[in-house]
């Protein structure tokens, strides 16, 4: 199993910014996605998520209505596309996959929830 990251660079506040991760060795559809960012403590935090039953799309509330996670299951790739950014989404990211995974309550999987993991991508916002 690969997960490969790109899309990462450097972007002003109020930017843009398309992340990918192309995933093979699974059956893509079959798979629970997630999108998770390294905070200071150095720790993963859940930002948008693919719950694998029914497609449906969660997001953490620091990134409601800014980012926009998509699939294309053609494609085996996850987007995470990136909108008004700001300085404190500066962060390395890192997209996950795990079969079968689902999402309870409404929150998305922890990170020790998912077995595969993406290389990580740096953005960094700043004037």
């Amino acid at each position: 199993v690969q997960l490969v990251e790109s899309g990462g660079g450097f972007v002003q506040p109020g930017g843009s910014l398309k992340l990918s991760c192309v995933v093979s060795g699974i059956r893509f559809e079959d798979y629970g996605l997630g999108w998770f960012r390294e905070t200071p403590e150095k720790k993963l935090k859940e930002i948008a998520c693919i719950d694998s039953r029914d497609g449906r799309i969660y997001y953490d509330y620091s990134v409601k209505g800014r980012f926009t996670m998509t699939r294309d299951i053609a494609k085996s790739t996850m987007y995470l596309e990136m909108n008004n950014l700001r300085r404190d989404d500066t962060a390395v990211y890192f997209c996950a996959a795990e079969e079968g995974l689902g999402v309870v309550s409404g929150s998305c999987p922890r990170d020790w929830s998912y077995d595969e993991w993406g290389q990580g991508t740096q953005v960094t916002v700043s004037l």
